[in-house]
């Protein structure tokens, strides 16, 4: 969560002129009441109807769901506050930064999760009642939420036991980078991310190249698991380029100098708000059950809207 948003410390000559700033929080916010919305919609959905409920896959997919919803309100927020108020409490901004965190770290895992459901499905069809249970899915959420604890807390502790107590009453720039400023923190993260990119894409290999060999048998259900698989492939390796932000700072820092703003801008967007895009679209418009379901609340919604009298 590193690139929180694109407003990063520029010098005073490279910061956005007035127009040219509510241009790019109106975009901001515009995807992201979009995608929030979708995802509101597909929660919706989701509890109000009893199919859901009992299927593993959409308890996965529905947890991501909210899960990016928080992570996206909080980048937007973080995105928002570099442009109003600039510098925050390092305590506040703590707070924001190890939630947001939390929820980034836990997409690219949760991910993985839904691969290996859908590899159990395809290839292992017969024992998928047996192995893939509402109570064990709920055990592998909370599992993905410990693992990332184990990855997000220590920076807490390293930060509390190395910076003075004046330290967290200041106002900083609100990054990772400048509330947890440690080197060890560095370290850490990057062998930490270099290990979490090598387990995520073993798994997605795996399931990709045995759900493929399935296909071969010409299996409707085997080759859309297939495209699945890519799709979230996709999405993690959008997922993935969190954890290279500092190198890609300085690579567009040294190719776009006079322009480093709207480049970090831009990344923003791909890293932040377009992953975002894909969980709606691989269920919510490609998975039948809950594009029927969609397109039901949508039509409620639209028709509540236009009998809604107007005003004399």
């Amino acid at each position: 969560m590193s690139q929180t948003s694109s407003n990063i410390t520029l010098g005073a000559s490279q910061r956005d002129s007035f127009s040219k700033a509510v241009i790019k929080n109106v975009i901001v916010v515009a995807l992201g009441v979009t995608v929030i919305y979708l995802n509101a919609s597909l929660i919706h959905i989701f509890h109000k109807q009893q199919i859901f409920n009992t299927n593993p896959r959409y308890i996965l997919f529905i947890h991501m769901v909210i899960n990016d919803t928080v992570q996206l309100t909080l980048t937007i927020l973080l995105f928002l506050l570099s442009y109003t108020l600039y510098h925050i409490n390092v305590c506040l901004c703590s707070f924001i930064i190890l939630l947001a965190l939390f929820t980034t770290e836990n997409t690219p895992l949760n991910l993985s999760c839904m691969a290996l459901e859908c590899y159990v499905a395809v290839c292992r069809p017969l024992h998928h009642a047996r192995i893939c249970t509402v109570r064990r899915t709920y055990l592998f959420i909370g599992l993905i939420w410990a693992t990332s604890t184990l990855s997000v807390l220590p920076d807490l502790f390293v930060a509390l036991a190395t910076e003075p107590v004046a330290f967290f009453s200041t106002d900083v720039f609100c990054l990772r980078v400048t509330v947890f400023r440690s080197p060890h923190i560095i370290l850490k993260r990057d062998a930490w991310y270099v290990l979490l990119l090598v387990v995520i894409w073993l798994t997605l290999l795996y399931t990709y190249f045995r759900i493929l060999f399935t296909a071969r048998a010409a299996s409707v259900d085997a080759k859309k698991a297939q495209n699945t698989i890519l799709l979230h492939g996709f999405q993690v390796l959008l997922c993935m380029l969190t954890y290279v932000d500092p190198y890609l700072k300085t690579l567009l820092n040294y190719w776009f100098p006079n322009s480093l703003a709207d480049s970090l801008f831009a990344c923003y967007i791909i890293i932040n708000i377009l992953p975002r895009f894909i969980s709606p679209m691989v269920y919510g418009l490609r998975d039948k059950t809950f594009r029927m379901y969609l397109k039901k609340h949508l039509l409620c919604r639209l028709t509540l809207v236009t009998v809604i009298p107007k005003p004399l």
